[in-house]
């Protein structure tokens, strides 16, 4: 049957894999190249981190991500197409690895440590000192990557210049867009502005006159290498890329070709210049780049092309026309092979090789030169017979001494073939004419002596005819060799230009014995100058001038003549005692250029000398002085070729037994005067003669087969006698021997070298030497040496560098698994160094730049220790108990400080973690140690099994084992290779603590694992601790480690699991120790809280959380303190420097006036300098003054400013402090009367739904309104927080439908503040400081809303509408540390509500009536309208509704606690008919005429109202007083004026303005004033039932 999958076929593609492991432990692993998998696992982890950059809005950081995410993808898919060539995929993986690297850096990821090959290390494969390494390498290699990225330079290219001396230009001409006319020689090199001289060769490409290269099959391969550049030329200020065009054709090519014209003819056309300074600096370099480089021509005959280079160089631009050259240029490292080899795709066998004029840095064995260069400089001609100057053309050849022309021997061009003849550039008419061409001749060096260049001159006509008459009209020559036998010496050459008949000027018999330079004739007697000609022989010296220079390249030339005797040392023996020692006088650049000639020369000299030793010892002498020059900074590229030769050339195979006695003499005779000097420079070249004596005894014993094994091993130790008695001694002779012992092991037996060299240890007493691998039989004589030797400089902090190179050495020798048992070794050296590495490593500082390295050496010794080297350690201590307290103190001690402040950067992950593991596995061998030694009661050691505690729960909580904070792709790395280190300890710690038995006590509270918040470690160990007062402890750690990110919902649900469970089976924690655990789990809410919106963007939902916590924690002045500043820095943020004050004073008040020093942290604020909580809470104070004073707040200030001036006057005596708060002080008093204040709304926000988070969830706040802040933009300012939030449209509370949901519902309505003014007002006072407390210091707050009680009246819709007055009380008053509070109670009374309706009626009365006492020009119409609304029959007082539902005898049986309240209504209501007499009395006095009828009809039912509640209610009187404004006993306050910003109650402010219509619609006050419906929602809680209303005008529903 078919099998059918859930994924069609096409879409799936089956990946090679293994699969290890099964079910949660299966992992797969991709067959795949591990580069590819590395790259795979990096662009997942790079991918979520550039999401977050997205989100986060970094763009600069998430476009340098995208890019390199890309590239990484682009690279992978080339290497899985294995389609790259072997040497472009190494190439690429080092990209790849370099892109991962530097990744990795700038996004603070780990650091990858790789192989050679760029594999990740793996660290249970690698030794620690490896390890180590390789961290080392690649910071390095990443940190030059950086810098090449700051900079904008190549840094690998860089390494690879600094690794090579030698350089090259590659140049690629690409087009020459040159109006010629004729074929042209294109003729490029290099070219030093300064010195005005070319550097290089010429690289000539032959252009024809069509405008494309003369060999058309190199139409688009026109490519040059300019090598042997080296560092001086890279040092050059300036260097020019020259290009000169000379003409090959007619003499002037605007000559018509009327006559037959001379061809062929090199004329002078122009040049092109271009600066490659920054290309050969390599600021320049993209090989792509097509540079143009503008073409100048010619002026006239005088402009040479020389003066024409250095006029484009000096001017700024050239005006070319669109005349010039287009190349590309790159400046590659390494000489002519290494660049062929690299380079393949730029440099090939078809590439003209130009190379420079003079040797390169380094002169490699193989590499035979012989050029020599010759310069035509410049020349002065007689006209002759001729009217004008000639047109002279030199021709140069060269010529042996029979006068046979040697061919083919002279090079115009890299790029070119040789020729015989070259002629030079024709200046038309020119008496002086300056050339500066270079051409080099290159000539078999048998053939030099015997060679010489001959110069012929002649003059050439335009004219073909005329042209072909014209004979050569002089010569001159110059001799190759001089009669010395050195070579023509470097420079400029003035010849002797001769005349004769064009014949005999051809025969080179005829000059070759004459003199050819100026200076050859004076040494010969004869005047250089004169204007008469003189004859010689058959030539005569013409007047005419000529000079030439010249530059001899050759490896088997020299120009210097001692150096010439020592190489042909044969021809003369006589001398060669003395030219041995004239080659220590010899020029060093001149030595090292034949260095394989004069090495050879001198092994020569010594082997056939063998029988004698007459020159052995200036051999050896010289042989030293070469070996020194090669030491030299300046020489130093030479090593290599000095290595080449020993492995590859050298061929004495005796030399190693001269060489040994010579040196053997030497040091026997150290302190002999002369000798010192020698020998000194003899000790510093010990390494090489060693390596002659070894090269030389083996190629002996590849000859005779080990023959005189017994006399070599003989004389070697006789040598190392001498040298150890010379060690020995105490004169100032002695020298440091370095490195004999690495280069002895080839054809010695390793046990007598080990000896020897032991004894060498202990003589030199020298800590670095190079340890390769030993066989175990010389580790055990060496050893021990080499370990006490390390003691014994490390206890003296003496060349520490070299003890650690070699401790590091001897480690990882024994790290490898191929020398043998190690065990023993592993025991000597924990022994010997353990102990002496760790106090190195406690007495370094932490900038010291080995203690990386000696740490890693500790660390070595400690992971290769065995259990059974563990319990060695003990025994070698001895008996000394103390011994052993002091190792493992210093040990713990020394532990602890390297896991809190690690020595390595935190990006070296891998090497942290095998510390760890090294530690943890240390820890627990040590604490086996104190279980066997220290744990009985005769010797337990309180602070040892301290310090193993503080180093446990450090161990625990160190910032690398904290794997919730990992990726998830890291954390699983982690656990796989290490597991979770914290459970292993956790679980040790616990054993530890359970050991101590009935110790625990004496163990200090900070063992506690503070800070470590991971179930299961806390599981295990926490119980042990709960005897210990560490509340505040546990409290202090817990804020500190929820705020760095640990601990969750789940691992609150486990803390409060496991402690409770333990404490109610103790005997004494069961009550105190679960209600510590209830208060630490409440805290966690409030700190798990506070971390999920610390970062928040709604600073308010900030300010929530923050606040919660220092109101739980008030008792705990540190904690508390710290939140508090937060808070204060919030609110600064948005402007609340109220709110900031009020903060502030929180934290203050938890502060004494007191000499109590400080704590540290409460001072940690900007601008706080405070020692004692006094002078703290002193500069706290003026803080918050300030700010009260900002948020106008002056009362508050006024308050703070009392207490502090109290200080000030009584307990500082600071009196300048005092006066500057009292002037203060006076300036808030003036602000209160003077200023005006604006008034903020308050408003009720309820917050229904599960989808809030729960500090607000189902919970009501009143909110302070920002001044002037309508309720529409503090609604639309709460939605933005809550986008997805649903505004409720009702104001009444929900049901738990809403409250359960999922969703987000906002309730939001304004509310009144209920004035609470301070008692201290007991008389009327001024409404500017009361208006005050009407909006501030509040913490009661109504809301009125109508209800409906009963059926609908369809006559009367008022007939059953009642007020429901709510009153919210916050859990602080407004305003406070917030701008809003939760609301703690909801307050519903009908009766309360009336009593406050009529106060607020009464006061209403007693305020206008006052107001028209104190103004009698007030208008009337407000009074008419408030006495008549409150006397009108249908209204009657508005209390009837309060009859019925209070003054029954069934609502007093029901509500007996009522009592009070009911009389204080009663009197409230007879208390009104004295305010209603004296405002109508006041009517009557101010009344018109026309209102006369509208007075009496209200005087009337005023009677009658009287009369009713004085029955009723009993009769008040009111005096003068209390018509002055005095307070009557029942009133609860009184005011002069009535607020006319704010609606008193449901009254509308309306109904006193000056509108007297009295019909408007719209429910009434209770008193008759009418009501505006928007005052409806504004307004606070009360039932009141409705009767009929009488008029057209519908009534409140209590009569109104």
């Amino acid at each position: 049957s078919l099998s059918k999958g859930i994924f069609p076929a096409s879409y799936i593609h089956l990946k090679e894999a293994i699969v290890e492991g099964k079910g949660q432990h299966e992992t797969v692993i991709p067959n795949e190249l591990p580069l590819i998998q590395e790259v795979t696992t990096t662009l997942r982890e790079w991918s979520i981190i550039w999401r977050q950059l997205y989100v986060q809005d970094n763009r600069e950081m998430f476009r340098s991500v995208r890019h390199m995410i890309y590239d990484l993808i682009e690279w992978r898919s080339q290497i899985l197409s294995g389609t790259l060539p072997q040497d472009e995929l190494k190439e690429l993986k080092k990209k790849v690895t370099a892109k991962i690297d530097y990744g990795n850096r700038i996004l603070d990821l780990d650091l990858v440590v790789r192989d050679e090959d760029g594999n990740i290390l793996d660290p249970e494969q690698s030794s620690t000192i490896s390890l180590f390494r390789a961290h080392e390498i690649a910071s390095k290699q990443v940190e030059e990557r950086l810098q090449e990225e700051k900079q904008n330079i190549d840094i690998n290219r860089q390494a690879k210049f600094a690794a090579t001396p030698s350089f090259a230009l590659f140049v690629n001409l690409k087009n020459v867009v040159c109006k010629i006319g004729e074929d042209a020689e294109v003729l490029m090199s290099l070219y030093d502005p300064l010195e005005s001289k070319f550097i290089s060769e010429n690289y000539l490409v032959r252009w024809s006159s069509c405008g494309l290269p003369k060999d058309i099959d190199r139409l688009h391969n026109l490519r040059a290498v300019f090598t042997d550049l080296g560092s001086k030329d890279l040092k050059r200020e300036k260097i020019s890329f020259v290009c000169q065009i000379v003409r090959v054709g007619r003499m002037e090519l605007r000559d018509n070709n009327t006559r037959k014209l001379t061809s062929g003819l090199r004329r002078p056309f122009g040049v092109a210049v271009m600066d490659v300074t920054d290309i050969i600096n390599g600021k320049v370099d993209d090989e792509d780049k097509q540079h143009f480089i503008p073409f100048q021509p010619v002026a006239g005959e005088n402009d040479f092309l020389q003066t024409v280079i250095n006029k484009v160089i000096a001017a700024k631009e050239v005006n070319h026309k669109g005349q010039g050259l287009w190349v590309t240029l790159k400046l590659l490292p390494g000489d002519i092979h290494q660049i062929r080899k690299e380079f393949p795709h730029l440099v090939d066998r078809s590439t003209a090789v130009a190379r420079k004029m003079g040797f390169p840095e380094i002169i490699m064995p193989g590499d035979v030169r012989n050029d020599i260069y010759v310069t035509l400089v410049q020349g002065d001609f007689d006209k002759g017979s001729k009217t004008t100057a000639k047109n002279v053309e030199v021709t140069v050849s060269v010529y042996d001494e029979d006068g046979k022309r040697l061919e083919s021997v002279i090079f115009p061009g890299a790029g070119d073939e040789a020729i015989s003849e070259y002629k030079s550039v024709i200046y038309y008419q020119v008496k002086q004419p300056r050339w500066f061409e270079t051409v080099k001749v290159a000539i078999p060096i048998e053939d030099v002596n015997r060679s010489h260049l001959r110069f012929t001159f002649r003059h050439r006509s335009s004219q073909d005819s005329k042209d072909k008459s014209e004979k050569i009209f002089a010569l001159a020559f110059v001799k190759l060799m001089r009669y010395d036998g050195t070579t023509l010496r470097d420079g400029e050459h003035d010849l002797i230009v001769y005349k004769a008949e064009a014949k005999k000027l051809e025969d080179a018999s005829t000059y070759l014995s004459l003199p050819s330079t100026k200076i050859e004739l004076e040494e010969k007697g004869h005047s250089a100058t004169g204007k008469s000609m003189q004859n010689l022989g058959s030539c005569t010296i013409s007047k005419d001038s000529f000079q030439i220079s010249t530059l001899v390249c050759s490896t088997k030339l020299t120009q210097n003549v001692d150096l010439l005797g020592l190489l042909k040392w044969r021809s003369n023996t006589s001398l060669l005692h003395q030219n041995l020692k004239q080659l220590m006088k010899v020029d060093g650049g001149e030595v090292v250029k034949f260095l394989q000639d004069t090495l050879d020369a001198l092994f020569n000299i010594m082997m056939e000398n063998s029988e004698s030793e007459t020159f052995d010892t200036l051999v050896f002498d010289a042989l030293v002085f070469i070996i020194g020059l090669i030491a030299d900074r300046k020489f130093q590229h030479f090593n290599p070729v000095l290595e080449t030769y020993i492995k590859k050339h050298f061929s004495a195979t005796l030399a190693y037994t001269k060489l040994t006695k010579v040196l053997k003499t030497y040091v026997d005779n150290a302190e002999k005067c002369g000798i010192t000097d020698q020998l000194f420079k003899a000790m510093k070249a010990l390494e090489y003669i060693f390596k002659f004596i070894v090269r030389s005894r083996i190629l002996f014993n590849q000859l005779y087969e080990n023959k005189g094994e017994a006399d070599f091993r003989e004389s070697l130790l006789q040598l190392f006698k001498s040298i150890n008695e010379m060690m020995s001694s105490n004169s100032d002779q002695t020298v440091i021997v370095k490195v004999c012992a690495s280069h002895i092991s080839s054809f010695a037996s390793p046990t007598t070298i080990s000896e020897i060299f032991a004894c060498l240890c202990l003589k030199a007493g020298f800590a670095s030497i190079k340890v390769n691998s030993w066989y175990f039989y010389c580790r055990e004589i060496l050893l021990p040496t080499m370990t006490d030797q390390l003691k014994y400089h490390l206890e003296r902090q003496e060349d520490l560098e070299a003890c650690c190179q070699l401790l590091s050495n001897i480690l990882e020798v024994l790290y490898k698994k191929d020398v043998g048992p190690t065990q023993r070794h592993v025991q000597i050296i924990m022994e010997n160094l353990l102990r002496t590495v760790n106090r190195t490593v406690i007495s370094m500082g932490r900038d010291s730049e080995l203690i990386g390295s000696f740490v890693a050496c500790m660390t070595a010794i400690l992971r290769q220790m065995e259990d059974y080297h563990y319990a060695h350690l003990i025994k070698t201590f001895g008996k000394m108990r103390s011994d052993v307290v002091d190792f493992l103190m210093e040990t713990f001690i020394m532990f602890k400080n390297l896991i809190g402040k690690n020595v390595y950067p935190f990006d070296w992950v891998i090497m942290n973690m095998m510390q760890n593991k090294v530690f943890l596995r240390a820890i627990n061998q040590y604490a086996d140690m104190l279980n066997k030694k220290f744990l009985d009661q005769a010797n337990f050691e309180l602070q040892l099994w301290n310090n193993y505690f503080h180093l446990a729960v450090a161990f625990l909580t160190q910032e690398s084992l904290q794997l919730e904070n990992f990726s998830s792709a890291k954390r699983t790395k982690i656990l796989n290779k290490y597991g979770d280190m914290r459970r292993q300890i956790g679980f040790e710690i616990r054993d530890m603590w359970y050991n101590l038995g009935k110790y625990p006590e004496h163990v200090f509270p900070s063992v506690l694992p503070q800070n470590h918040l991971e179930g299961y470690s806390w599981k295990n160990s926490v119980p042990g601790w709960m005897g210990i007062g560490f509340e505040n402890e546990i409290i202090t750690k817990l804020d500190h480690e929820v705020e760095g990110g640990r601990g969750d919902e789940q691992y609150k649900v486990l803390f409060d699991k496991i402690l409770l469970e333990h404490c109610r089976k103790h005997k004494y924690l069961a009550k105190s120790g679960e209600t510590f655990v209830k208060l630490v789990v409440r805290l966690m809410e409030r700190l798990l809280d506070y971390r999920t919106i610390m970062h928040d963007e709604n600073k308010e939902n900030r300010m929530s959380c923050t606040v919660n916590v220092p109101l739980f924690l008030r008792a705990i002045v540190s904690v508390a303190g710290r939140y508090l500043y937060k808070l204060c820095d919030l609110h600064k943020e948005c402007d609340n420097y109220t709110e900031a004050a009020y903060t502030l004073l929180l934290h203050a008040k938890l502060l004494k006036w007191s000499e109590e020093a400080c704590a540290a942290h409460l001072t940690q604020r900007d601008g706080y300098q405070a020692a004692t909580q006094g002078q703290l809470k002193d500069q706290l104070y003026q803080e918050i003054i300030h700010y009260f004073d900002k948020g106008k707040m002056w009362e508050e200030a006024i308050a703070l400013g009392k207490e502090l001036a109290e200080q000030y006057e009584n307990e500082m005596f600071d009196y300048e402090q005092l006066s500057e708060l009292l002037r203060k002080q006076a300036q808030f008093y003036e602000n209160i009367v003077k200023v005006i204040r604006p008034k903020p709304d308050y408003f009720a926000v309820g917050y229904y739904g599960q989808g809030f988070p729960t500090f607000i969830r189902n919970k009501v706040f009143i909110y302070r309104g920002k001044e002037y802040e309508r309720r529409e933009d503090f609604e639309a300012r709460l939605l933005t927080q809550f986008p997805n939030a649903e505004k409720m449209k009702t104001t009444s509370p929900p049901g738990d439908d809403i409250k359960s949901s999922s969703g987000q519902y906002i309730q939001c309505f304004t509310v009144k503040p209920k004035l609470d003014l301070p008692s201290k007002f007991h008389r009327p006072v001024s409404e500017q400081i009361v208006s005050f407390y009407r909006v501030n210091e509040v913490q009661r707050f109504e809301y009125s809303r109508p209800v409906r009680k009963g059926e609908k009246n369809p006559d009367n819709e008022f007939a059953n509408m009642w007020i429901e007055r709510t009153i919210y009380v916050t859990a602080y008053k407004l305003p406070g540390i917030l701008r809003w509070f939760e609301v703690k109670s909801v307050e519903i009374s009908p009766l309360e509500n009336a009593i406050e309706t009529m106060q607020l009626t009464n006061d209403k009365i007693n305020n206008m009536v006052q107001q028209h006492l104190n103004d009698p020009n007030l208008p009337i119409n407000p009074l008419s309208m408030l006495l008549n609304g409150i006397v009108d029959p249908a209204v009657m007082g508005g209390f009837a509704n309060y009859e019925k539902a209070f003054f029954t005898e069934k609502y007093m049986h029901e509500h007996p606690e009522d009592h009070d309240k009911i009389e204080k209504l009663m009197d409230l209501i007879a208390w009104q008919i004295p305010f209603l007499a004296e405002g109508i009395r006041i009517h009557g006095e101010k009344v018109t005429e026309a209102l006369r009828p509208f007075h009496e009809r209200m005087e009337a039912c005023f009677r009658q109202l009287k009369d009713k509640v004085e029955k009723q209610y009993g009769v008040r009187l009111a005096g003068l007083e209390e018509r002055r404004g005095s307070r009557p006993r029942s009133m609860v306050r009184s005011f002069t004026m009535p607020s006319s910003s704010r609606p008193l109650s449901v009254a509308s402010v309306s109904s006193l303005s000056s509108d007297s219509t009295p019909s408007r619609i719209g429910p009434r006050a209770p008193w008759g004033g009418e009501s505006s419906a928007r005052d409806c929602p504004q307004s606070s809680l009360g039932w009141v039932s409705g009767e009929s209303p009488a008029r057209i005008v519908p009534k409140a529903p209590w009569g109104g």
